[in-house]
């Protein structure tokens, strides 16, 4: 089958491309290239989707290389488009398509945000056969004079990680620039897009290629062709569900890590589970808890192989951590999802996902990495902390199994993008009737329903801003420049990434002292006063917030309080959630007909042939249920919520996933403010609902019987009820507030500055109400935050009786009730605060101990390398290794990235070289040789201070100034505190002089 494979798709290109695939020692095709050469040489647009290290790369561009080669088009211009996502392609990626490029003569070039003028102009004046570039600059250049000349010559458009793309507004606007190119061409382009999995292949491959037609109501939902070719990844997938036990010797370890045998027992898992493997990715949700498990594992071994990754990192320590599971000196790197996208990792064979991954999607993405060789078996495992998060797994592993994926949510006419579009137009073309306008737009699939009065509310937007953005007639039916039309380019050019800005909100206590830094996501679900959080392993009240600081205070009672991290948590769909609840209710059903204790474990057995895990985990994980049915207490279901009373909560059971269950809190939460006239705390996960009754030192007297009647009487009104009041209950929320600004700043209708924590906030939204700018905003809080169709809909099996509601009778919260997050919180004992400081030193050290910085020798600049401070071999306490270019011990260290230092020793050789009168050596320089002189009298000292976040060479000379003479060199508690103490200086100055009043 191979050989005669070779034959039908290798012996079909010419002779320079198989001389060249010969070369590169590919022996046979791989099934992405069996199935999508052919069309793409026929000229079809296609849509691939393939797991990782399938050859997709290679699948899109061997017949896009050999139909240059074929032609060898003298005319100059770019001939094709090479898309991707991420700014820093993947040096992996790069270096091969590098390598064709090379063998086969056609030039390649790079253009992001970063490069250079230099290269810039030399792409301007000598365009590349074939260019990388992001969906950002390719916005960028598309009005540009002379690359949008060079543009006309595009012919292919080759688009990687479609998936990332398709369900964000970087795609919308993405989409509308492949409209854009088409008119600039006056003509079709060959379209081929890399995908992983995803959902909804039909609509991503509209997506990818728009609907075509006039844009005329007749035709505008005509399909342009595009070939679908789907490699499933779940015939190649292994996972494991595991739910350790803590064993005697986690209770130890538990006390070294300050934390509790639970954790240890995962930990402990996970360590053996890297042990035997070559080398693993350990994907968590969220960054901070990435930089938690990080920090545990550094305390337990710190020269344990384990490395961190996610974005918020220092590139030196990224691309450390990255080189380190290249080249086998690191065994396993823990990472946000900053890895599910980018480099190749051959001898990956092993992905451990901490806590369920929460969609299908994710989990096969994820461990998809695993599988990074051709034809290799993607091997992965997932490690639960409870019973919630072991069936949820268990339920997203049966469905990965059988390719049963969430479907892609594709933003609808997003009008912030829409807005920025036009602009975009009206650069390149002074005047557009609405007609014209409007045939385009709908031509891009996330477009295609647009109505005329949409595009006139942006239009209207646009010609009433100040400064004007065009002049919009609705008389004559057309917009066009504006007279001034620097607002226009600067608008353009200023919004140009779609990507909302993550804001941050400094935490300070009652002594005005740095206490950490939330994420504007977290804030703006849980920041109102009152609410209780935990940062540095303490419980803190919100007092108030201003501008962007939140005020707090200690709490020595936890009850109520939530993980700082929770803001940032992936959405758990209703489907998952809802099959989580159909477990429960099998169980609940079995126990009931069972009489013997062997009989429940039968019960294991029986789910563990549906479902991935040992029969050990998977009872374990039923735990709850068995204890909840011998209570004689009802098990909430997919069919069955249940309400019941746990202090100053009421806790209402419903697995609906988290969106659904957001709408319905946000709706409860309305109407018991509006008939009792007081305000209404609550939180959600996917599974339940809590509302706190107890706020400040307001009371609502309310008992579970009285919230069922309330459910009971929402989901008697009419759905059209339901839903003006789900929106209004949303127009309240901090939620839509932050989504308010994310999109105002997108419409340039505010500035950068502008705060979710801002007093005149809802005035300034009041004053746009009926604008494009409010309509977006709760489009896209409807889309990502809430759910209302689902809501409605299953309020009404409520009242149509398909779904029943209980009271829970007693005393003590139930089983399952136990599960929700504030409740286990609310028995945990509290670290007291001298222990804690000896746990933050101990954190801060084994962190900082790890970082990478990038070495330079001072004296020949030809040695540059990015190091782990760990790593780092000292012939003593107080001297750095030699240069082992010049043998000079003048070596600095930097967080600038190695690239960055070269193209600076570069740039300085050139003007050593020239006759530039300018001497000065630049900032970097000067930072480089200052850290030498401190490295060379403090040792690693020096280097630990130098890695502190935000610390400056300036400031690391004055900490290390502070030593006790005895101690110069030592790394010490004493170095640690005044580093930890400099950390928190730095926030100071971070968010010193906010403007609280700008708009």
């Amino acid at each position: 089958m191979k050989i005669e494979m070779i034959e039908t798709v290798f012996n079909s290109f010419s002779t320079p491309i198989q001389r060249a695939i010969k070369e590169k020692g590919f022996s046979a095709p791989t099934e992405p290239q069996i199935r999508a050469i052919p069309p793409i040489m026929a000229g079809k647009s296609v849509l691939l989707i393939a797991p990782t290290a399938s050859g997709k790369t290679e699948s899109a561009l061997l017949p896009v290389l050999d139909a240059l080669v074929r032609t060898r088009e003298r005319k100059p211009g770019i001939k094709v488009l090479y898309i991707t996502p991420l700014k820093a392609l993947n040096r992996d990626m790069l270096d091969r398509l590098q390598w064709w490029c090379k063998r086969l003569d056609l030039r390649l070039g790079i253009r992001h945000g970063d490069t250079s003028t230099r290269e810039r102009k030399a792409q301007a004046a000598i365009p590349p056969d074939i260019l990388i570039t992001t969906p950002e600059t390719l916005q960028a250049i598309l009005p540009g004079r002379i690359m949008r000349q060079h543009l006309e010559s595009v012919r292919w458009v080759i688009v990687d990680e479609v998936h990332e793309l398709a369900i964000d507004k970087r795609g919308s606007q993405f989409a509308l620039a492949l409209e854009r190119l088409r008119h600039l061409k006056n003509g079709e382009v060959q379209i081929i897009g890399l995908s992983a999995t995803i959902g909804s292949h039909d609509r991503v491959a509209k997506f990818l290629v728009g609907v075509g037609g006039t844009g005329n109501d007749n035709d505008r939902d005509k399909d342009r062709d595009c070939e679908i070719i789907s490699v499933s990844v779940a015939r190649s997938v292994q996972v494991e569900v595991f739910y350790p036990v803590a064993e005697p010797a986690d209770y130890k370890l538990a006390e070294e890590l300050y934390t509790y045998p639970e954790v240890a027992a995962r930990l402990r898992l996970m360590k053996k589970l890297v042990e035997e493997h070559n080398s693993t990715l350990i994907f968590t949700n969220t960054r901070s808890i990435t930089e938690i498990l990080g920090s545990r594992f550094r305390i337990w071994d710190l020269n344990f192989p384990v490395g961190v990754h996610h974005g918020s990192l220092s590139k030196p320590s990224r691309i450390s951590a990255e080189r380190g599971i290249k080249d086998g000196t690191l065994q396993a790197i823990i990472c946000t999802s900053s890895l599910e996208l980018g480099i190749d990792i051959g001898r990956l064979d092993f992905v451990i996902q901490y806590n369920s991954p929460r969609q299908v999607t994710r989990l096969l993405q994820r461990i998809g990495r695993s599988g990074h060789r051709i034809g290799g078996i993607a091997h992965g495992a997932i490690v639960v902390q409870d019973s919630d998060d072991a069936l949820e797994a268990m339920v997203i592993c049966r469905r990965s199994r059988v390719d049963d994926l969430e479907p892609a949510d594709i933003p609808a006419k997003p009008l912030d993008v829409l807005a920025h579009q036009i602009a975009g137009l009206l650069l390149t073309k002074r005047r557009w009737s609405l007609d014209e306008a409007l045939n385009l737009i709908r031509k891009a699939y996330p477009y295609r329903d647009l109505e005329e009065h949409e595009l006139v509310a942006v239009l209207s937007y646009m010609h009433f801003r100040i400064p004007r953005l065009l002049w919009f007639s609705p008389e004559d039916r057309v917009f066009m420049r504006a007279t001034q039309i620097k607002a226009l380019y600067s608008y353009y050019f200023e919004h140009l990434s779609m990507i909302p800005e993550v804001r941050h909100f400094l935490v300070i206590d009652e002594k005005d002292t740095p206490i950490g830094v939330l994420d504007e996501a977290f804030v703006a679900e849980h920041g109102s006063p009152g609410n209780k959080f935990i940062e540095a392993g303490r419980v803190w009240k919100i007092l108030h917030v201003y501008g962007n600081r939140i005020y707090v205070k200690h709490e020595d009672d936890p009850t109520g309080s939530i993980p700082s991290w929770v803001g940032e948590e992936i959405p758990v769909p209703y489907a998952i959630a809802a099959e989580v609840g159909k477990i429960r209710r099998f169980v609940a059903e079995k126990i009931e007909e069972v009489e013997k204790v062997e009989e429940i474990e039968e019960i294991g057995r029986e789910l563990s042939k549906t479902y991935p895990g040992s029969e050990e985990t998977i009872t374990r994980s039923l735990d709850e249920i068995f204890q909840q049915v011998r209570l004689g207490y009802p098990v909430p279901t997919d069919k069955l919520l249940t309400l019941e009373r746990w202090k100053d909560y009421i806790i209402l059971h419903c697995s609906f996933g988290l969106r659904v269950n957001r709408t319905l809190a946000m709706l409860l939460a309305t109407v018991l403010s509006d008939r009792l006239g007081a305000p209404v705390g609550l939180q959600q996960d996917p599974y339940r609902i809590l509302l706190l009754l107890k706020t400040g030192e307001t009371a609502m007297e309310l008992e579970p019987e009285d919230l069922e009647e309330i459910i009971h009487d929402l989901a008697a009104a009419r759905p059209i009820d339901i839903e003006e009041l789900a929106v209004k209950a949303l127009n309240r929320s901090r939620l839509f507030k932050m989504r308010f600004i994310h999109v105002a700043r997108r419409f340039g209708a505010i500035t950068r500055d502008a705060a979710l924590s801002n007093l005149d906030l809802n005035s300034v939204i009041r004053s746009f109400d009926g604008s494009a700018v409010v309509t977006e905003a709760l489009r896209e809080a409807q889309d990502k935050d809430v759910d209302i169709t689902l809501t409605v809909k299953i309020l009404k099996q409520i009242d149509r009786g398909e779904l029943k509601i209980a009271v829970i009778e007693g005393s003590e919260v139930s089983p399952i009730a136990g599960l929700a997050e504030v409740i286990k919180r609310s028995g945990y004992e509290l670290i007291q605060p001298e222990r804690m400081q000896q746990v933050i030193i101990k954190y801060v050290k084994a962190r900082l101990l790890d970082e990478s910085l990038t070495f330079v020798c001072t004296s020949c600049w030809r040695y540059i390398k990015v190091i782990r401070i760990n790593d780092v071999e000292l012939e003593n306490e107080n001297l750095l290794f030699l240069c082992p270019e010049c043998e000079s011990n003048m070596i600095g260290a930097l967080k600038a990235d190695e690239s960055e230092i070269r193209k600076e020793v570069g740039k300085s050789k050139s003007k050593s070289k020239s006759k530039s009168k300018s001497k000065k050596p630049s900032t970097l320089f000067e930072s480089a040789i200052q850290s030498a002189e401190l490295i060379a009298a403090y040792g690693k000292a020096a280097l630990l201070t130098l890695a502190g976040n935000g610390l400056t060479v300036s400031d690391a000379k004055q900490i290390l100034e502070k030593l006790d003479k005895k101690d110069v060199g030592i790394v010490n508690e004493q170095l640690i505190e005044l580093i930890i103490e400099s950390e928190k200086d730095v926030l100071r100055r971070r968010f010193h002089g906010y403007k609280t009043r700008s708009w």
